[in-house]
């Protein structure tokens, strides 16, 4: 009987300005193939092996580590990144080599390949149900800011789209390049705009010095703060003061009052010591292992054609109740929550329940 493992590359950014999520992506990968395999694995025994590359949040690094991992080292699957741009290069490697891309990042939305799969919330999933919360919340001025790229630009237009379509008004906006350090000129026109919200998509160690600089300058006072892709591992290394009010969605929290989330964050400490910081990255990368695993059950071989096929509609409880891989576009419904840091920490305040965005591949073939 084979029992040789079945192996899953992990390439995602565990240095450089992506570290933030890719070290949470890992973490949930880590737990996941460690339960599969403490269940006895796959197909009568065989365990899942990560073999574990870090693109270093570097593009060309990205693209030669997706080859490696599918040319030399033979992975049935590709787990990565947690940008829109190296999703975006990674995708024509695994396409090349009929090889599943395994993405559990937030992103613009409106991808469809044969080879992606995304545990991952798009606009139709957060910006819909949040601007209205933002707007009942404290006014309809908006300023939006993000690094000058494809996710934090197509974010920004939804954004505007939303908002102007609910009688609201865009005071501003900018996209900055990537490892921008000084914000003072962007602040001082954000408090001129008289908005009354900043929505914000710096990446990483960016959108920490962002933060720091607008808390610096007291201006949570005087604005919401809503940052896309917040979440735990984010405020590591931000003071209680720093973060105090800032607004996010996302599909899960590491305090959820939720038998299945207090389950997912207790194995967690468990594996990884308890001062473990849970995110929905670790949540989300977890989540897709899961659903990699059983679609190789259901197709009783580890043949990437069948697996692929057998990867849609399915349904599991993860970290927040049951979520949908679709078939039709290999994209999830997922539970959204409205958050916000309340005394340091990152709180529900509006349970949103199941979201099913649109069809990412209606009016078009899977590439």
């Amino acid at each position: 009987m084979n029992k040789s493992p079945i192996k899953i590359g992990i390439v995602l950014p565990l240095s450089g300005a992506e570290q933030l999520f890719g070290s949470q992506g890992l973490q949930g990968a880590r737990m996941a193939v460690a339960e599969i395999n403490a269940a006895g694995g796959v197909l009568g025994g065989r365990p899942f092996e990560l073999v574990i590359e870090d693109e270093q949040t570097d593009l060309k690094r990205a693209v030669e580590k997706t080859e490696k991992v599918i040319l030399q080292d033979h992975v049935i699957a590709v787990m990565g990144p947690t940008s829109s741009a190296h999703r975006n290069a990674m995708i024509e490697v695994c396409t090349k080599y009929k090889t599943p891309l395994l993405y559990a990042t937030d992103y613009e939305g409106g991808c469809c390949y044969r080879y992606l799969f995304c545990y991952s919330p798009i606009p139709d999933h957060y910006v819909k149900p949040l601007i209205p919360y933002l707007m009942d919340k404290s006014g309809k001025a908006f300023y939006v800011i993000g690094a000058d790229y494809v996710w934090p630009v197509k974010i920004g237009e939804a954004v505007k789209r939303e908002v102007l379509g609910r009688g609201g008004t865009i005071v501003g906006e900018q996209f900055l390049p990537f490892d921008t350090k000084d914000f003072k000129t962007h602040l001082q026109r954000i408090r001129e705009s008289k908005a009354n919200h900043v929505v914000m998509m710096l990446l990483g160690a960016d959108g920490q010095i962002f933060i720091k600089q607008f808390a610096a300058l007291g201006l949570g006072k005087e604005i919401t703060l809503t940052v896309m892709a917040f979440n735990e591992n984010y405020m590591v290394g931000l003071t209680q003061k720093e973060v105090e009010g800032i607004v996010t969605c996302a599909p899960f929290l590491a305090n959820l009052d939720k038998p299945e989330a207090k389950g997912f964050v207790e194995r967690q400490k468990k594996m990884f010591g308890p001062n473990t910081v849970v995110s929905y990255f670790a949540e989300s990368h977890y989540g897709l292992l899961l659903f990699l695993k059983n679609a190789i059950e259901k197709a009783k071989c580890d043949d990437k054609e069948k697996v692929i096929d057998a990867m849609g509609d399915q349904t599991l409880v993860v970290g927040n109740g049951p979520v949908t891989l679709r078939a039709s576009d290999h994209h999830m419904v997922l539970n959204m929550l409205i958050a916000e840091v309340t005394s340091g920490e990152l709180v529900m305040t509006k349970d949103i329940g199941p979201v099913a965005p649109a069809d990412q591949c209606a009016g078009k073939k899977k590439a």
